[in-house]
């Protein structure tokens, strides 16, 4: 028996990451291709490119093909039609490796034939793939956002998932990126490439960190002399934003192997922040902070332009835990701010009920509690980012730039 060609291979291990999400529902940077290298790369790049456009194949395939195959069979089908409508692929190899899957498995070979039939039909259907509208984000989120934006700011949201996000990055004060277009906000933005290699990674003049995500931060302001408590902190990039304002900080997370990357991070960009480890619901601190940033945890469905697996994973039943929890987070983060001081409240959704909900009913619950409404034109965002008590960012913002995260922040004063 030969081995299986390099494409084979790599597409065989976006089939087994495409499981991963699909039936076993585990994030797709958590699956297992069981490749190494350059193959496993392939995979994952093949299977985020394929969850990304998985509606569009399942419209064309619902359209030609009479009896839903199983699923295996669908994922193959899947993963090639993307392959040659979106990613350039040959037809004749992407067809032939679709064939080959389909025989690896016994309860699969005997639809060989069906797969090779759809296929060499659908390569050919390129003006149909073309005229399909952007995959629908699922109904319990699509519902919601339809009622609050308007259909047609939701369908631009959805085209806007379509396209893969660029790399964005935080600089050091006085740091610059070669190369990179610096955003209205602050932030650079380029069109891809390898982190690690790019000038300025090693000297640590830089970090990862989508535009949206910068934003929170730099609500505050100047921080510097400030001691500032950082919620939810890692893998970091808000600890790093205030540490290199300079601020005093700390950075509380609830998980050691997320604070380990957060420290890593700090090494590499020669910044200092005082972590710990602990459950921000039972953690106390000795002496209140001048400020507090809570980026609470959410559905994160602002980050689907980066993470093509969430809208498979995510349920409607998520969303009532989260925001529990996020109203729970928001009164120890107000708790833990000094009298007069600030605390800044922001979450990676697109629900308003994680976002504008939870601002709205913070305020109505703490006497004296104020926000402090920012002015999005002076922060580098359109006016149309304004929302109640703060800033509401969407994946369509700056379409012609490549978008953003969706993202919504507050400023909150306590009383004194």
């Amino acid at each position: 028996m030969t081995a299986p060609s390099d494409s084979l291979s790599a597409r065989m291990g976006a089939l087994r990451l495409m499981a991963h999400v699909l039936r076993d529902g585990r994030m797709l940077r958590d699956g297992q291709s069981g490749l190494t290298g350059p193959d496993a790369a392939r995979a994952l790049r093949l299977a985020g490119l394929t969850l990304r456009h998985m509606g569009r194949a399942d419209a064309l395939l619902k359209r030609h093909v009479e009896r839903q195959p199983a699923a295996r069979v669908r994922d193959i089908l899947r993963l090639a039609l993307v392959e040659i409508h979106v990613d350039g692929a040959a037809p004749h190899g992407a067809v032939n490796d679709a064939v080959a899957m389909a025989r690896t498995s016994p309860k699969t070979t005997k639809q060989a034939g069906l797969v090779n039939a759809v296929l060499r039909k659908l390569a050919e259907a390129r003006e149909e793939w073309a005229a399909l509208p952007a995959p629908a984000l699922p109904a319990w989120l699509r519902k919601p956002l339809a009622r609050t934006w308007g259909r047609e700011r939701l369908e631009a949201i959805e085209a806007a998932h379509v396209i893969p996000a660029p790399l964005d990055l935080t600089a050091k004060p006085g740091a610059v990126v070669d190369g990179a277009e610096r955003l209205p906000t602050g932030s650079f933005r380029l069109a891809g490439g390898q982190v690690s290699t790019l000038p300025g990674y090693e000297a640590g003049d830089w970090w990862v960190q989508d535009a949206a995500a910068a934003m929170p931060a730099r609500l505050l302001g100047d921080v510097a002399g400030l001691r500032v408590l950082d919620l939810c902190a890692a893998p970091g990039g808000k600890t790093m934003q205030l540490a290199a304002g300079g601020a005093e900080v700390t950075a509380l997370d609830l998980s050691g192997k997320r604070l380990t990357r957060l420290r890593e991070n700090l090494t590499r960009t020669g910044l200092a922040a005082t972590l710990v480890e602990g459950d921000a619901l039972d953690w106390t601190p000795e002496v209140p902070f001048d400020a507090v940033l809570l980026d609470a945890p959410c559905t994160a469905t602002g980050t689907i332009r980066r993470h093509p697996d969430l809208p498979h994973l995510r349920e409607a039943r998520d969303v009532e835990t989260l925001t529990a929890l996020q109203y729970r987070l928001l009164d120890r983060a107000i708790g833990f701010a000094r009298p007069g001081g600030r605390v800044v409240f922001c979450t990676c959704s697109l629900l308003p009920v994680e976002g504008e909900h939870q601002a709205s009913a913070a305020l109505k619950r703490h006497a004296g509690l104020v926000a402090e409404v920012p002015d999005p034109v002076a922060l580098g965002v359109p006016p149309e980012a304004a929302s109640a008590h703060g800033l509401r960012l969407l994946p369509d913002l700056w379409s012609e730039r490549g978008g953003m995260d969706g993202f919504y922040m507050t400023l909150l004063r306590t009383p004194g």
